[in-house]
């Protein structure tokens, strides 16, 4: 196979990597750009754990082919805190104790992120919809929610 250069936005910054045309994403992001935090559970797309965004959408980057970010913009984990300010859902979380293996948690934090950003005011139901597509094998739903939840009316003011 030949190796295609792919340039892209990570996190904000400018980013080139090589890659096969069957590579996904989540094997670049993990293996040659050395961001650890987005996670790999499935491979198949039913666990959430490999969610980024692309250009603003909530996708599983372990269904993303790496090619398919050509020119594109992609946020993970590492891009969520500013430095040592971790983002209002990272504290929210560690202070419902809605994580304990953190598998799941980058997953859950950047879909949770993508619901506030489109709806900064959503009921119970609509986060649990929302999140729906994240599997959680430790903590359960009720602290994840309950995080979201407080978040939310943080970031409202």
């Amino acid at each position: 196979m030949t190796r295609r250069h792919i340039e892209a936005k990570i996190n904000g910054d400018n980013c080139d990597f090589l890659c096969e045309s069957n590579e996904t994403l989540l094997s670049v992001i993990r293996n040659q750009l050395q961001l650890t935090g987005t996670k790999e559970g499935c491979s198949t797309g039913d666990c959430g754990a490999c969610s980024v965004m692309l250009d603003g959408r909530l996708v599983c980057s372990c269904l993303t082919l790496a090619v398919e970010v050509e020119g594109k913009n992609i946020d993970t984990i590492e891009g969520m805190s500013n430095g040592e300010d971790l983002h209002i859902l990272q504290r929210k979380f560690l202070e419902h104790a809605a994580l304990q293996c953190g598998i799941c948690t980058p997953g859950f934090l950047i879909a949770a992120r993508a619901l506030l950003e489109k709806n900064p005011n959503p009921t119970e139901t609509e986060v649990r919809y929302w999140l729906a597509g994240n599997l959680c094998r430790c903590t359960g739903y009720h602290k994840i929610v309950e995080a979201v939840l407080d978040a939310a009316e943080e970031m409202r003011g």
